[in-house]
């Protein structure tokens, strides 16, 4: 069984002028999708991708860093912008 996602801007530290706090995408099984009128930065969205099948999974094992791990922030050093990863259903 594959999780359900969604990915929202928490926070902005910084100034990012594509994304608001709140804006949001959802990743059901391998289908990416962002609400229509609505934009993601695809930078932003490259510097999560690695963490989306990983946080799809279901983890077995004891002392595994990814049920703690539900941000990360943007790679573009003046946004600072920070996701947040939430299961869905």
């Amino acid at each position: 069984m594959v999780k359900n996602l969604r990915i929202t801007v928490k926070e902005i530290k910084g100034h990012c002028d594509i994304m608001q706090v709140g804006d949001y995408f959802e990743v059901h099984g391998s289908q990416l999708s962002i609400p229509k009128s609505k934009y993601f930065c695809y930078w932003a969205i490259q510097s999560i991708l690695p963490m989306i099948p990983a946080k799809q999974r279901i983890l077995k094992e004891d002392g595994d860093w990814m049920p703690t791990t539900w941000e990360i922030e943007c790679p573009d050093p003046a946004g600072q912008v920070i996701l947040k990863i939430e299961e869905i259903n």
